[in-house]
């Protein structure tokens, strides 16, 4: 991911023999009259950028698939009730089709950092031609706020950012309101709903989980009935090998850990069983083929790099990438546990319970206590309300035990939920079967042309 400015100067190159008056005046002029054109050059779109009070800075980027793209700094309250707390900078980044066009906001869930990519454009956006407003979330890459207080990273806040900034691109963008996002970012596209129900037309979460507790509880027995016997039983057969050749891999383990500088808060033969049972979670997330895990009597070599190309430990590691988003499972977004059961003989660990807040919370997080608040009100908004939403999860991904399946859609006249057969948590419209796939499109279709 990179980000490519447009910012090329003028360059008035020449060689000449003996430097004169009138050549010199001649160039100054030259400079002079070129300055009104480049500032009458500023777009209708960057113009109305600038009107945009919130906005402090604006940098075009490059674009294989908009007109116009920008990345944009976003003043955002740390506290939305309470404006006087201070304030953060959040990246936005704004991609240009025409201002008679829907937009999309995709609702991220992380960092922005690939949407400055070129070739970057959401799935909705290149599927219906539309604007793009991509915002990244709060404490997460260059919207971090600092010093880094965790009692302002709640969901609330982040559906006020959201509202903040649709408000202001409103007024450049009249038409009609698509917000989407995947995972993590499906979950915000769910709760800024919850949040905001009129701020957007249509909503369409990718594989974005409502999970109701630390330890939901409803993902282990998933692991327990996802694919077929005969699937499990190898993916559990080869957990088991891992940690029979303990002897032998811990020390490779040891040596990987030291050599990435990773820290953690147990011990690296805690993390080494904890990459173990997460190994099951990380093969069904991200549909990976059962025909690639290495047999029982493979060599280490094979065993050792199929473990860490699946379950390598930078998740456990302190100050990652997820960090935030560890604090916010913690908080109120929820998260899963792990079966020890058919492990236990060989594990260091006598139980998992707890392993979230223990491994995974920063330091200054780690007194977060859960609340349900959060889950009740999506809940009790999806169950009592129809608003226009598509939601889309794949069948074996383990997210799916949190899915909102349980939705009685038969009585709901604008709620939809795909399901793609055998889909993982890349499963998006454009992988859904084409029956699913056109029906899908169809029902977005007649939401925007309504």
């Amino acid at each position: 991911m990179y980000r490519m400015t447009l910012n090329t100067p003028l360059h008035l190159k020449a060689k000449y023999g003996n430097p004169m008056k009138k050549l010199n005046s001649f160039v100054l002029l030259c400079v002079f009259l070129l300055l009104p054109f480049s500032t009458a050059a500023q777009t209708a779109l960057q113009e109305k950028l600038k009107e945009i009070t919130q906005i402090t800075k604006v940098n075009p980027l490059e674009s294989a698939e908009f007109a116009e793209k920008y990345v944009t700094y976003f003043t955002q309250p740390l506290d939305h009730k309470h404006p006087e707390k201070g304030s953060f900078s959040q990246r936005v980044v704004v991609s240009h089709v025409g201002f008679d066009r829907p937009t999309v906001i995709v609702t991220e869930g992380y960092g922005a950092a690939y949407a400055l990519y070129p070739k970057y454009r959401e799935e909705l956006s290149r599927m219906f031609n539309t604007n793009m407003i991509f915002v990244e979330y709060r404490y997460f890459l260059e919207s971090t706020p600092e010093p880094r207080d965790w009692q302002y990273l709640t969901a609330e806040n982040s559906a006020d950012d959201l509202h903040a900034v649709r408000n202001a691109f409103k007024t450049i963008y009249p038409g009609k309101w698509i917000a989407t996002g995947i995972s993590k970012g499906g979950q915000t596209a769910m709760l800024y709903r919850t949040f905001y129900p009129n701020d957007v037309d249509i909503t369409v979460p990718y594989v974005g989980p409502l999970c109701y507790g630390v330890e939901d509880g409803r993902h282990e027995p998933f692991l327990h009935q996802v694919g077929t016997p005969e699937e499990r039983q190898k993916i559990e057969d080869f957990q088991l090998e891992v940690l029979k050749r303990k002897a032998t891999l811990l020390p490779r383990f040891e040596k990987h850990c030291t050599e990435k500088k990773y820290e953690f808060f147990g011990s690296v033969e805690e993390i080494y069983d904890y990459s173990v049972l997460e190994y099951s979670f990380a093969f069904w997330q991200w549909g990976t083929p059962v025909s690639t895990i290495p047999a029982c009597d493979a060599t280490d070599d094979e065993i050792y790099k199929h473990f860490m190309a699946i379950s390598e430990p930078s998740y456990f590691a302190k100050g990652g990438g997820n960090e935030s988003f560890f604090i916010q499972a913690a908080r109120e977004l929820g998260y899963y546990g792990y079966d020890i059961k058919p492990f236990k003989k060989y594990l260091s660990i006598k139980s998992s319970k707890g392993y979230l807040k223990r491994l995974m919370l920063p330091a200054d997080g780690k007194d977060i206590k859960f609340d349900k608040t959060l889950s009740k009100k999506i809940t009790k908004f999806l169950k009592k309300n129809d608003p226009k939403m598509v939601f889309i999860y794949g069948e074996i991904d383990p997210w799916s035990a949190a899915a909102v399946t349980w939705l009685d859609t038969s009585k709901k006249e604008n709620m939809h939920i795909f399901v793609e057969p055998r889909g993982s948590h890349k499963a998006r419209i454009s992988t859904l079967p084409e029956d699913m796939k056109k029906e899908a499109i169809g029902i977005i279709k007649a939401w925007l042309e309504e």
